[in-house]
């Protein structure tokens, strides 16, 4: 059982008194004490992953945020979406890579997994190579007009104004576009992750925030070389996190902070006293290190209220739901952890 703020204190280091600074891009930032909440956040949250992932019985944690509100898992790989869209989505179906890249921004427009079992289920096997956009709208618009949700609440995915009437059909025309213009070639033939980006972020209504993830979630795919460790976006909910761990004067640089955390993660859980053995080995990856702040915005929300943020939110919306379901835990094979069970 983990109790978050009971990390071992220490006046060296950077965020233990907020005397000491850090540098960064060329600045020295101050670290507030929602510094140190970062790293024990991180270390109670993967206890907690790890916890229910060896079958014990919960609770799993002593930490009354944690008990009673919803964060997401440190690895954004171990989230349960990410778990379908790897196992189920990626690694399951033809391995063509334009294939592969049409079933990936399928489910990621959606980024729900009862929306990929309505259009399986309806459908069968999802392929660009036969692909139907009435067949796909008619499953999609039923549903719709029976008042089920087609999309997730975690991020807004904004529709492109392509001439349709409906949302999902602006976004399969997206797809579409995406498809016949040479998308799934170019991210390929893409020297860095940053150039497969800006691939995906030429096309419409896809924003910084979004051509990220989806880069990311490509990035799952064996045919992918990149490390996540090459290239990051800072999202609304890490800026708000950053701001609150750094104060304004952090504000521009967020993607060089993204990479110090990254860089200085083993210094800072050993500062703290925490144990952290990252994802059966693996350590914080730049994405990760971007969701743990957007985490820890909402999680201070409550810890440390006295702190402002950027969007001056002040309640944590989700609640914590207990599930029986078992915790799945596969990751793409090229990242080499899963024999490491």
């Amino acid at each position: 059982m983990v109790t978050l703020l009971q990390g071992r204190r220490t006046s060296e280091g950077p965020g233990a008194s907020g005397r000491d600074g850090v540098r960064v891009a060329g600045r020295t930032l101050r670290p507030t004490p929602v510094f140190d909440t970062y790293w024990r956040f991180a270390a109670a949250r993967q206890a907690v992953y790890e916890a229910r992932l060896a079958g014990g019985p919960g609770p799993w944690t002593g930490d009354p945020i944690l008990c009673r509100y919803r964060f997401t898992n440190c690895y954004r790989a171990a989230d349960r979406v990410s778990q379908v869209l790897i196992g189920d989505v990626i690694y399951d179906g033809e391995q063509e890579w334009e294939e592969i890249f049409f079933r990936t921004l399928l489910f990621k427009i959606f980024n729900k997994e009862s929306t990929w079992r309505l259009l399986t289920g309806a459908l069968g096997e999802l392929r660009w190579n036969g692909y139907d956009q009435r067949a796909f709208d008619q499953v999609l618009s039923r549903a719709f007009a029976a008042g089920e949700r087609l999309y997730s609440a975690a991020y807004i995915v904004p529709p492109p104004q392509l001439g349709e009437e409906r949302k999902h059909r602006n976004h399969l025309r997206l797809l579409e576009m995406m498809m016949t213009s040479g998308a799934p070639e170019k991210i390929l033939a893409a020297p860095t992750l940053r150039d497969a980006y800006e691939v995906l972020l030429a096309y419409p209504a896809i924003g910084p925030f979004l051509a990220y993830q989806f880069v990311i979630d490509l990035n799952y795919a064996a045919a992918m070389p990149f490390s996540e460790m090459d290239f990051v976006v800072a999202g609304p909910g890490a800026r708000d996190g950053i701001r609150k761990c750094f104060g304004p004067a952090a504000d521009g640089i967020e993607a060089e902070v993204i990479r110090y955390m990254a860089d200085t993660q083993d210094e800072h859980f050993a500062r703290l006293g925490l144990p952290f053995r990252g994802l059966r080995g693996r350590p914080l990856q730049l994405i990760d290190c971007q969701n743990l702040f957007c985490e820890v915005d909402k999680y201070a929300r409550v810890a440390h209220p006295e702190v402002a943020g950027i969007s001056g939110r002040s309640r944590i919306k989700q609640t914590y739901r207990s599930s029986a379901a078992p915790v799945p835990a596969w990751f793409p094979p090229k990242w080499g952890i899963n024999e490491a069970c």
